[in-house]
């Protein structure tokens, strides 16, 4: 019995670090996007569900063009995160992004960052790497998720901000 307890308390500490990691990178992909200028690319489907998570379900999910990421709660009683990106074959603004936000993902869910070993969270197990292709599919066949437009950021006024200080 004791062992149960044990294992359980260790769950909600798990999963509530999860969770804590994934707004945090959610929040971070959120100002990433703002920073692209196509209106289009700002779109994004995003479901929460608000009901108390239990095994099998989704917690959130963000999917747009450029991103995709996902928190829910897995089989095994504890939370993962899926992510995935758009591929892109040419160096600029979208792969910066994408870079970006992998680096966030996996420095956001290091034990350094959270103090406890949650790294096991960020799954594999399934991929996407056309978030394209999938906010399409979502889109045209949507029964959970909210369209929301993220706000354009002007990169511009940051660059500015260090050119006067230079």
């Amino acid at each position: 019995m004791k062992e149960q307890i044990h294992k359980t308390q260790n769950n909600e500490a798990y999963n509530d670090a999860v969770k804590q990691a994934y707004f945090s990178i959610l929040k971070k992909a959120k100002y990433l996007l703002s920073t692209i200028d196509k209106d289009e690319l700002r779109f994004t489907l995003e479901r929460q569900d608000t009901k108390k998570s239990v095994i099998g379900t989704i917690v959130h999910e963000l999917i747009s063009p450029v991103l995709y990421l996902r928190l829910e709660h897995h089989s095994d009683n504890v939370m993962a995160i899926h992510f995935g990106i758009e591929q892109v074959n040419e160096l600029g603004l979208l792969s910066s992004i994408t870079t970006k936000f992998l680096r966030l993902l996996y420095k956001l869910t290091s034990k350094e960052i959270t103090g406890i070993d949650i790294e096991c969270s960020v799954r594999t197990d399934w991929f996407i790497n056309s978030c394209s292709a999938a906010y399409e599919y979502i889109e045209t066949r949507n029964k959970y998720h909210e369209v929301k437009q993220i706000k354009y950021k002007s990169r511009e006024n940051r660059g500015k901000t260090i050119l006067n200080v230079a």
